[in-house]
């Protein structure tokens, strides 16, 4: 059965056969989001995610979340080996469309640190057991993505395997710095695409959550380092400043140098891995739109490294990586 069978199949199983259908949304995967419109008013969204792509992870995390009283989608109904999953429709409001409308970002920002606040004072691993732990190891593996294809996609020679080998060998001397903080729950891309506004809600509960299928227990700051330090937008420093501090108030016993060298290290790892993944959509799957942030990524990078605690990986990006060698990957030929 063809995919578009599959689907049919699916819905009209569920009582949408006759639901009109259009494209909600895609994403960096090869999952993609309908949303559907029945005659009788009701509304919907179709998440197809075809294998390899796994809606488990997603349906776990939605009922660890839902449970704990935060606004994600309800679930109607689910094909898990199909990857076919009909969920409740949070409308269309998330905060890159409310910004790029001119919304008030600093009280979107604050709803959204607010939050994660909640979450980290109510949450510990043993309410999930089973969330995968952002280790030290996958840490590594994805700083290696710059390397695997950054590196040949701007570069006009082959990395030196002894240049390797002192890339991984600075990675391996900060990222053990990561853990001068605990872990806890982290939505892995907790950025404006995956927040939604929902002014009817009350509380942190206005605050809508999407694509928190890769969430991880990982280092505390992550999710705050991913909202602020954002790939896709300029977050002004004093306002970044300010929600940095907003959530450091939240945790009275944290403390602050410790919380400043974990979202240092934290920030320059997830940036190193997104010039890879940047790149990688690129070249792999001709997937060209996220080539103009690029340039912030760098920056924000450059932004990380300046912490005295990472010079041994700052010394790696000057001695093989200057500002000079900088360049946009461009597509393969032919695509």
């Amino acid at each position: 059965m063809d995919r578009e069978a599959q689907i049919a199949t699916f819905l009209a199983a569920h009582g949408w056969a006759d639901a009109a259908r259009r494209v909600l949304a895609g994403d960096a995967s090869f999952r993609r989001y309908d949303r559907l419109e029945a005659a009788d008013g009701r509304r919907a969204v179709l998440m197809d995610a075809p294998p390899p792509e796994d809606v488990r992870p997603w349906i776990a995390v939605d009922r660890l979340l839902g449970g704990l009283g935060y606004s994600v989608p309800k679930i109607f109904a689910a094909d898990e080996a199909a990857g076919l999953l009909l969920i409740e429709d949070l409308g269309d409001d998330t905060y890159t469309r409310l910004l790029a409308r001119g919304a008030d970002e600093h009280r979107l920002y604050t709803l959204a640190v607010d939050l994660l606040i909640d979450l980290h004072r109510r949450f510990s691993p043993a309410i999930d057991p089973g969330l995968p732990r952002f280790d030290d190891s996958r840490a590594l593996r994805e700083v290696g993505l710059l390397l695997d294809w950054y590196w040949p996609a701007t570069q006009e020679a082959p990395l030196p395997e002894e240049a390797r080998e002192a890339y991984f060998a600075a990675w391996r001397a900060v990222l053990p710095l990561r853990h001068r903080v605990a872990d806890s729950f982290a939505f892995f891309d907790f950025h404006v695409d995956n927040l939604l506004w929902l002014p009817e809600r009350e509380g942190v509960a206005a605050c809508g959550l999407l694509d928190f299928q890769d969430a991880v227990l990982a280092p505390q700051p992550f999710d705050l380092m991913s909202l602020v330090e954002d790939a896709r937008r300029d977050v002004a420093p004093d306002l970044a400043a300010e929600l940095r501090a907003r959530y450091l108030a939240g945790f009275p016993d944290l403390d602050p140098e410790d919380f400043a060298v974990a979202f240092a290290v934290v920030g320059a790892q997830r940036h190193s891995r997104i010039l890879g993944t940047f790149t990688r959509l690129l070249v792999r799957d001709g997937k060209s739109g996220y080539l103009i942030h690029m340039p912030r990524v760098w920056r924000q990078l450059e932004g990380n490294l300046a912490h005295p605690v990472l010079a041994p990986v700052r010394a790696w990006f000057e001695a093989h990586l200057p500002l000079a060698a900088r360049r946009l990957p461009e597509p393969p030929a032919g695509r």
